[in-house]
């Protein structure tokens, strides 16, 4: 059972160490099992895993009423138990393209009404645009979410892939429970700017991508084929020798592993919760199997010659390739 909590930032709630992230259940990493989704969900709320996060936009719309329909099917206590997290703002076409961001207050409203629905419940715990609309004051943004707090629609503001001068702006305008953004061994950008900026202000941080998309999770092989609706395959990391040289990260992380008996992904969940008690790591589990390991992670403990061998086999900088390809960057503040 996974008993260890952590609060998010000074004004949001109280969760279990680590979130379930269930994108993959729904979009970009091939076909999943459905059955198999719910059954994780469900596993996870009963490992006491309290925060579950999702995007409208995910599956169009299909991974919200996958949690709807795992929330409907769980216990009583379970669903009791359960943390929403919502991204919006991601506009899509019936084509599967994308049409960039809308953060306009009437569409703020409009994207919660519908996710409220899919979701069937009465809140949203933690709701933020998932990335910032370049053509919309973050303020007008944040300001329609607290009008939505007020209303009690949704419990705590978020934010998604910004900078630290629009963490500063949103938290000026409303109280600021946390920041999702990538943070893992391979992609360290916030410490520099960002995760300096959430700690002076109370933040915490829910980081998303802790085994960058399964590259450090010790299970990619470099002739591993990827199917042609996974996103990953279209990823710098991914491709042709960035791939290579990423996975010699990996094996170099492995031997600290097997030297903890502990697998390479455990080791590298472990390294971002040691990272501090404001960070909640978000865990890409589609299956129970995955999700046993991540949850292994919680009884891992790195002393501190465990983290300076961490740091020599995978120090900053180390990974070859960006995190997205460059169209997708863009929409990202560093």
């Amino acid at each position: 059972m996974t008993t260890r909590t952590r609060t998010l930032g000074s004004t949001g709630p109280q969760v279990s160490a680590l979130g379930l992230g269930c994108m993959g259940m729904s979009a970009l990493y091939g076909d999943a099992d459905r059955a198999e989704s719910i059954a994780t969900i469900h596993a996870a709320l009963e490992a006491g895993v309290t925060l579950l996060d999702t995007g409208d936009f995910y599956g169009v719309g299909h991974n919200e009423l996958l949690i709807g329909q795992a929330l409907r099917s769980a216990s009583a206590a379970r669903r009791e138990q359960a943390l929403v997290s919502v991204k919006f703002g991601a506009l899509r076409d019936p084509d599967g393209g994308w049409s960039g961001y809308d953060g306009r207050p009437a569409a703020v409203k409009n994207f919660a009404a519908y996710s409220l629905q899919r979701l069937g419940v009465d809140h949203i715990d933690v709701y933020r645009i998932a990335r910032l609309d370049p053509a919309v004051p973050i303020e007008e943004t944040v300001g329609a979410i607290a009008e939505l707090v007020e209303k009690g629609y949704v419990r705590h503001v978020g934010l998604s892939e910004v900078g630290a001068e629009t963490i500063r702006r949103a938290a000026a305008t409303a109280p600021i429970a946390d920041l999702q953004i990538e943070y893992s061994l391979i992609s360290r950008g916030i410490e520099a700017e960002i995760l300096p900026t959430t700690r002076e202000l109370g933040i915490g941080i829910t980081a998303y991508g802790v085994l960058s998309r399964g590259l450090i999770s010790g299970h990619v092989t470099s002739d591993r084929p990827l199917a042609a609706n996974d996103f990953r395959a279209h990823l710098p990391r991914f491709q042709g020798e960035n791939l290579q040289h990423n996975l010699n990260l990996v094996e170099a992380l492995r031997k600290i592993a097997e030297q903890k008996g502990a697998s390479v992904a455990q080791i590298a969940i472990a390294w971002v919760l040691s990272r501090g008690e404001d960070i909640v790591p978000l865990v890409g589990a589609r299956t129970r199997e995955r999700l046993a390991e991540s949850l292994g992670a919680l009884d891992v403990t790195l002393d501190a010659a465990d983290l300076a061998a961490i740091e020599e086999a995978v120090p900053p900088g180390a990974a070859a390739g960006d995190r997205y390809d460059a169209a997708q960057m863009a929409h990202v503040e560093r």
